[in-house]
Parts: structure tokens; C-alpha cells; sequence
């Protein structure tokens, strides 16, 4: 994935987004993936690169690593004017996390959060935010993993350090 400036395709473009660049808030902000990479990303995994997928895949990549729930793409899609169904961003989501785009990230059962990088890392849990950030994998050691259950292997660890504000006083 290249470090440049995110591009929109030309305008004569088979799969022109229903975004264009310029409509995305924060564009300045923007530092990841071109137009073109995305498309790439898609095909390199086996997804056809459909327009919802391209129009989810460059606002979710467009802005490097970064964690987000099915709600906060959803709202971007919607400021975006991305036309793309809660259920659709699910979906996406979903399809994106299964050929590893994507890291699927469980707190408390009830949300999950979808973190652009995919690298062996760990998580602090923002209670009074709902934020996650990155935790660099030689932050954390983890002591002696458990064996497996016959038939199946560990995937892989990942620990979410819950973090909340000192009390002042």
C-alpha cells in the first residue's frame, strides 16, 4: 500500500464511486490508500470490487489504521453520500474481516469494533470514550497459552486492556 495522497478514479471510470474525495470531511486528514489500491486490496483477496465495497473499502482505508463499528462507517458512508443500508456495512464488514482485511474486535460481547490493521497487536479499551487503541504486540507478554481442544488450533490472542480516568482527589 503506497503513502500517497488518496486519488479519485477519472471520471470515465467503469466503477466510479457514488464518493467522490472531496466529499469525505477531514480530506486533508487523509493519508492511506489510494482509489486504485483499494480496487487492488479487493482483487488481491478474491472480492469483486463492487461500488459499495470500493466506496466502503476507501473511506474505511483512506485514513490508515484506524478501529470503527458497522455505526461509525455507516455515518461516514451516510456524510459521504455513500447510498449503502446499515445491513449492507455489516455485510461488508463482515466479508472484509473473513479473507483478512479486517480484525474482528470483541468488547464486552456487545460491540464489536473492526480495526484496519491486521498485524499481531493488543488493544486499550477507552471506557468512557468507546475507543480502542493499538498496543504493540512486544507491549503485552502473555504467559502460557492454553492447549487447544482436540480438532482445533488457536487462531490467535488478543488482549483488550480496559482503560477509565483516575478518580481526582
Amino acid at each position: 500500500m503506497t503513502q500517497s495522497r488518496p486519488t479519485a478514479p477519472a471520471a470515465s471510470a467503469p466503477l466510479a464511486p457514488a464518493v467522490q474525495p472531496q466529499a469525505l470531511p477531514g480530506r486533508a486528514d487523509l493519508t492511506g490508500c489510494p482509489w486504485h489500491d483499494v480496487k487492488a486490496k479487493l482483487r488481491d483477496v478474491g472480492l469483486r470490487p463492487t461500488r459499495q465495497r470500493m466506496a466502503l473499502g476507501w473511506i474505511l482505508f483512506a485514513k490508515g489504521d484506524r478501529h470503527v463499528t458497522a455505526e461509525m462507517l455507516y455515518e461516514e458512508a451516510t456524510r459521504a453520500k455513500v447510498p449503502v443500508s446499515l445491513a449492507t456495512v455489516y455485510n461488508t464488514l463482515h466479508q472484509f474481516t473473513e479473507v483478512g482485511l479486517l480484525r474482528q474486535v470483541a468488547v464486552d460481547g456487545s460491540k464489536a469494533y473492526f480495526d484496519t490493521n491486521n498485524s499481531e497487536h493488543h488493544h486499550f479499551f477507552i471506557e468512557d470514550q468507546n475507543d480502542l487503541m493499538d498496543i504493540p504486540s512486544t507491549d503485552v507478554v502473555v504467559g502460557k497459552a492454553p492447549v487447544a481442544p482436540e480438532g482445533y488450533e488457536i487462531a490467535r490472542i488478543d488482549v483488550v486492556v480496559r482503560l477509565r480516568r483516575k478518580k481526582q482527589g
